[in-house]
Order: C-alpha cells, then sequence, then structure tokens
C-alpha cells in the first residue's frame, strides 16, 4: 500500500503504464522493468480514497515493496507499506463470480473493468476489485488478515446459490495457461513486456520511466524477435524446456499443467517465425510433439498484422 501525496507519480516514473491519472476507485495493470527493458514485476494498481494498493505477482510482495523504497527521490511524500502478513486474498473466476460478488454489494454490477471499492459487510471491511478476465468473471477480495476465515466462509455462502465451488493452485494454473495469461516464467528477466502478451499494460504516450527507450524502438520499428503462444501438446512437458520447429531451435516452453479433467494446456515464447498457428514443434529435442494454438495475451497490432498476411493464412 501505498500513502502520500506521490504515490501515484512514484509508481508512474517506474513502469510501463500510465496511472498518473487513476482516480479513486479506478484499476490498471502496470509492469515494472529495468533499464534493458526486461521484466522485474508486474503489480495490479487499485486507487483507493485510503492509498494505492499494488498487488503483486504471488510472493514478489516484499521484493516490489524494496524496489520502490529504493526508488523514492527527495522530496517525494510518499509511504510504502507491505501488508502481505496482515491480509488474506480471495480470486473469484468463472460463470458465477459475478453473481457471488453481486451479492455482497450490488455496486459491483456498475463497477468498470478494472475498477475497485471498500465495503462493509457482515463480516467487517471487505476490498473488491476487477482483474482482467481468465475464465468469466475475476473478482478479488481484500480482508484483514483475522477475517480470512469468516470472508472465506461468507464467500462460499454468498455464492452457493449460483454453484460456487472453490478451486485450488492446479484448477487455476490450468485456466491461467488455458487463457494464455502470462506468469511465472513469463514474467521474468528473460523477456520484454512485449514479448509476453502484454501490449496492454504498456503507455505509449507517458512521459519518460524505466526502461521506455528500449520499448519505444521496438514498437516504432513495429518488430519482435519472439513471442509468447499458446500451444498444443501430446504429453506433458515440464516448463522450462526447449522447443523445436524442424530440428532448429525455436524457443522455450514456459508453463504446462494437466487440467483436472485431464487436458493438457501450454505456453512457450518462440521466435516470431516458429509462432504462426499450426506451426509443428517438439519439446526438448526428442520429446513430445506440439502445435502453435495461437498467439497468446495482448499482442502488439504489428504482430497481429503479419500473421494476417502470412501464407499459412
Amino acid at each position: 500500500m501505498l500513502q502520500g501525496r506521490d504515490r501515484l507519480e512514484l509508481v508512474n516514473r517506474m513502469s510501463t503504464n500510465d496511472v498518473s491519472r487513476l482516480a479513486p476507485n479506478e484499476g490498471a495493470p502496470t509492469v515494472f522493468i529495468n533499464a534493458n527493458a526486461r521484466i522485474l514485476f508486474r503489480a495490479g494498481c487499485f486507487h483507493l480514497p485510503r492509498g494505492l494498493l499494488l498487488i503483486s505477482e504471488p510472493g514478489q510482495g516484499e521484493a516490489l515493496a524494496n524496489y520502490l523504497r529504493r526508488s523514492i527521490f527527495f522530496g517525494d511524500q510518499v509511504t510504502v507499506k507491505e501488508i502481505s502478513a496482515e491480509t488474506a486474498h480471495f480470486a473469484l473466476h468463472g460463470a458465477t463470480a459475478d453473481a457471488t460478488i453481486q451479492s455482497l454489494t450490488p455496486a459491483a454490477e456498475s463497477m468498470p473493468a478494472l475498477g475497485v471499492t471498500e465495503i462493509e459487510c457482515a463480516v467487517g471491511n471487505l476490498i473488491i476489485a476487477r482483474r482482467k478476465s481468465i475464465c468469466g468473471g475475476h473478482w478479488i477480495v481484500i480482508a484483514d488478515r483475522e477475517l480470512g476465515a469468516p470472508a472465506h466462509r461468507l464467500l462460499l455462502q454468498s455464492g452457493a446459490s449460483a454453484g460456487l465451488i472453490p478451486a485450488g493452485s492446479l484448477t487455476y494454473n490450468s485456466l491461467r495457461i488455458r487463457s494464455g495469461r502470462p506468469a511465472g516464467l513469463e514474467l521474468s528477466a528473460d523477456y520484454i513486456p512485449l514479448e509476453v502478451g502484454l501490449w496492454d499494460e504498456i503507455s505509449f504516450s507517458k512521459g519518460c520511466y524505466t526502461g521506455q527507450e528500449i520499448i519505444a524502438r521496438m514498437e516504432s520499428r513495429g518488430r519482435l524477435a519472439k513471442t509468447l503462444v499458446k500451444i498444443a501438446l501430446s504429453s506433458l512437458a515440464p516448463a522450462p524446456t526447449p522447443m523445436y520447429a524442424q530440428g532448429k531451435p525455436a524457443g522455450t516452453l514456459t508453463s504446462s499443467a494437466r487440467a483436472p479433467d485431464g487436458r493438457i494446456h501450454a505456453l512457450a515464447v518462440l521466435k516470431v517465425g516458429s509462432a504462426q498457428p499450426n506451426t509443428d514443434l517438439t519439446a526438448g529435442a526428442n520429446g513430445p510433439k506440439a502445435k502453435v494454438i495461437g498467439f497468446a495475451g495482448a499482442q502488439p497490432p504489428f504482430v497481429l498484422a503479419e500473421a494476417a498476411s502470412s501464407p499459412s493464412n
């Protein structure tokens, strides 16, 4: 949680998206990159009246908080507090998510795609926010740590009539990969945001930020060396695994999971020339067969235009 006059400015000058004009109860995803435009952190920014809430990728809260503290200029009026240990965090996905949240607060029905609000309910104060969809509706609910158990029970009760059921990390990871959302290995210093489907989390019109020059150069030239794709695997392969096309290195398998229904879902970062739909691949030199299904995440328009004009299409 960031508080103080310059809370928006600090995040704005250190990350890719334009958060400088976020009004209270608005949110935006953004990416923190180094001077070489390599990914350090990805976070959802939610502007509450009492401060700017940043939700990092799992396990990165303290590292992101320390990174921001080191970036505070003399004269900045901003404080950074890491609150993971003080809170309980729940995520709701799918067809029942909207109905569950609306049963807690009717105001949720009119909330924008990345909106955030705080409500008072039977168990106490809750933060409720929308995030980018993975499978149907996607909501997060945050409660004080001591309210975690009653908040969990309240969510299950609120969604019972709609068919809400608890699910674990395997189900989430399968849905995440199937939808093409980057995480884990994709959000590492091995990659630049444009290469892993994060085009929609970058502003090309705001002022300077760390790593901007390289991002701007890639956008102005309209070319990427590699990009994120969904792939079909004949059998499960671990990530990371080198990918090959016609026996030549093509990229890296970055995510894979076998869903509870037995289906295998996978993502790979491939050279653009090997990233066209229906391209045949192997995971490892002699591993499982694979085939490109399509692009993942939010792709640059020039990548989509090139794919649409390729002979295979």
